[in-house]
């Protein structure tokens, strides 16, 4: 009981911890909806991208006046849309496209930064600050969260189609270039929500493990989101605490959540984990000597 004390109720005493605790909950739903996209279609190394490739994005807002996020969802999207523009007309793939792109936008978003003063620091715009978030970034939290999270799920049927088989989909009538680019901007989105939270490096973390964990222990969709958001929001909720406990960051204490749980998974699956397998593969027959050493 004291236990609880300490390590839950007494952080909810303080203005600033529920706050954050809101917003882990907030970002950790969208992002695991999103997740299970993602890794369906394949597109992990895009949500690395477009996180990265939001930087400069953030800056020039801030010299201008605008809201950073309306800085970070533009440039995300710019640097979507111009990934595909040189997957469709070079002979270079969609995942140099990628890193050329994205490690351009980074580069050019450290140059911006270095160059103009400002009162941000660069390791809160890198990783994130959980536990300063103020009630405006909640607001803002919220508000795209929400609207994020209400498009994917319903539309997620077409999604999934468009993540399995992009022909099907166009072949029944669906338009596949907006579910493409809606996909992208909804990414967008999501990395900006997580920016307050987690920041721009470790986004991706929460934009790929819980839909890799919900993958590795479900066979059905709806089943692999249930898993995906219990993981995202129970990962952040935990790591918020106890960062706050060990005087941590809070956007790396929920990636190493998550990071852990991923290796349970892997090892411990029901039907796929590395565990399992072995056991069944040492309760197989073994053939009989004289077949492996070729004898009658």
């Amino acid at each position: 009981m004291e236990f609880l004390q300490t390590f839950l109720i007494e952080p909810l005493g303080y203005d600033f911890m529920q706050r954050a605790l809101l917003v882990a909950v907030l970002v950790g739903a969208v992002s695991a909806v999103l997740s299970c996209f993602l890794v369906l279609k394949g597109w992990s190394l895009m949500g690395d991208a477009i996180s990265h490739a939001v930087l400069p994005g953030i800056v020039i807002a801030y010299v201008v006046g605008l809201p950073i996020a309306i800085g970070a969802f533009v440039a995300g999207l710019f640097s979507a849309v111009a990934t595909g523009y040189l997957k469709d007309n070079s002979r270079i793939k969609e995942d140099t496209a990628m890193g050329i792109v994205f490690t351009g936008m980074f580069g050019f978003g450290l140059v911006l930064f270095s160059r103009i003063e400002t009162e941000q620091h660069l390791t809160h715009i890198l990783f994130g600050d959980m536990l300063g978030v103020t009630t405006a970034d909640l607001v803002e939290v919220a508000i795209i969260a929400g609207g994020t999270l209400m498009i994917v799920l319903a539309k997620r049927r077409d999604f999934l189609l468009h993540a399995f088989d992009p022909q099907h989909a166009r072949a029944i009538g669906l338009n596949v270039p907006l579910l493409h680019y809606g996909l992208l901007a909804l990414l967008s989105l999501t990395i900006v929500a997580a920016l307050k939270a987690v920041g721009i490096i470790l986004v991706v973390a929460m934009l790929i493990a819980p839909g890799a964990i919900a993958f590795l222990v479900s066979r059905r969709f709806e089943s692999m989101l249930a898993i995906a958001v219990a993981v995202a929001i129970g990962s952040s909720v935990l790591g918020t605490l106890i960062s706050f406990q060990i005087n941590a960051a809070s956007g790396p204490s929920i990636v190493l959540l998550q990071a852990g749980v991923f290796i349970l998974a892997l090892l411990f699956a029901p039907r796929t984990g590395l565990l399992r397998r072995r056991e069944e593969a040492s309760a197989r027959p073994k053939p009989p000597l004289g077949r492996l050493s070729g004898g009658g």
